[in-house]
């Protein structure tokens, strides 16, 4: 794609944006009880494990302030990635009432058609409360924030983000063929908040050995908390080795795509 072209998608892509932020923004009530419903939601997370460890003095060796800034890691990385791809949760929805065959009649790839179809208002109350919990953590936890940390942090909560997102999409793609995937998409998610929020070392050497490298999860908050903390031993990979957190997101989802488009390739509509 030329120069030309990519803007010329970019300024598309925006107003579609716009046009569907718009579509939200006309019921206010919905609007401020979806975003207060992802505060809730997430919120309630970390407040069960304040609760947890104002009891207990650590879990798996891990103290609270290590945990928060874990917890806080994740939340960053699921707020960032859910901000634009939460919309993924209505591909089989588009696929069954016939909406998505119209992405195939127009020339803006169908890939970015689906993401800037619609704005989904909870992913912003993610975002507010992942900020929340992150600042939190990164003020009560024994870190020195120097630059070379912050720039490690940041590209860490956007390989997490790319994980997440590359589970999901993957997922998604298997819509092409059978529609219906919402119960493996909310296995998927269940799955990624019970064992990316909290030390892997709670759990058996086997699943930590599978939550690492077969599925990615630890990836997501659990190595790059590891790494800031400077916990000696703790790491489930090499120091140097958290630095490929953003590799193996891009990885992954870059991989996921391909599966996405290879389903796309064999997708035969419903017929509504």
């Amino acid at each position: 794609m030329t120069g030309t072209g990519v803007v010329e998608t970019a300024r598309v892509c925006r107003a579609l944006l716009g046009a569907a932020g718009r579509s939200a923004a006309q019921y206010r009530g919905n609007l401020v009880l979806m975003v207060v419903m992802g505060v809730a939601y997430q919120g309630s997370g970390f407040a069960f494990i304040a609760v947890v460890l104002s009891q207990y003095p650590e879990i798996g060796g891990w103290t609270f302030r290590e945990v928060a800034l874990l917890y806080g890691l994740r939340l960053m990385a699921h707020a960032l990635y859910n901000i634009p791809l939460q919309v993924l949760w209505y591909q089989e929805d588009m696929i069954r009432d016939g909406s998505f065959d119209r992405f195939l009649l127009r020339p803006l790839h169908p890939f970015l058609q689906l993401l800037t179809s619609r704005v989904t208002v909870n992913s912003f109350g993610d975002a507010l409360i992942a900020l929340a919990v992150f600042a939190y953590a990164s003020s009560i936890a024994e870190v020195t924030w120097t630059p070379l940390t912050v720039l490690y942090v940041t590209l860490a909560i956007i390989g997490g983000a790319l994980i997440e997102g590359a589970v999901q999409v993957t997922i998604t793609a298997a819509s092409f063929r059978t529609v219906e995937v919402w119960p493996a998409r909310f296995f998927a998610d269940n799955v990624i908040l019970s064992f990316a929020s909290y030390p892997l070392s709670v759990f058996s050497g086997a699943l930590q050995w599978v939550l690492t490298w077969v599925l990615p999860i630890a990836f997501i908050a659990y190595v790059p908390a590891d790494a800031v903390l400077d916990r000696d031993g703790g790491l489930s990979v090499t120091s140097a080795a958290a630095w490929l957190v953003p590799l193996v997101g891009l990885v992954c989802f870059a991989a996921a795509y391909r599966v996405w488009r290879h389903q796309l390739d064999r997708y035969a509509s419903t017929g509504t």
